[in-house]
């Protein structure tokens, strides 16, 4: 059903929420829908450094426990 829409249909989709919700009410959701991504990217590549801070810090402790007597 959602595979038929096309541009036609979106605009007219697009076109009545303009109407519904106003100009500014569809700018400033939009406006929270791009900090939520820019967000979510932060979050994301602050957990990929995590991981990565973990693995190197695993792989500077590489002697075994007799060796550092």
């Amino acid at each position: 059903m959602l595979n038929n829409i096309g541009i036609p249909g979106l605009l007219l989709i697009a076109v009545v929420v303009l109407v519904l919700f106003g100009k500014g009410k569809v700018s400033s959701l939009m406006g929270e829908v791009g900090k939520g991504i820019t967000a979510f990217k932060k979050g994301v590549n602050d957990g990929a450094k995590e991981v990565e801070d973990a693995k190197a810090e695993a792989a500077k402790d590489v002697t075994s426990e007799k060796d550092k007597v």
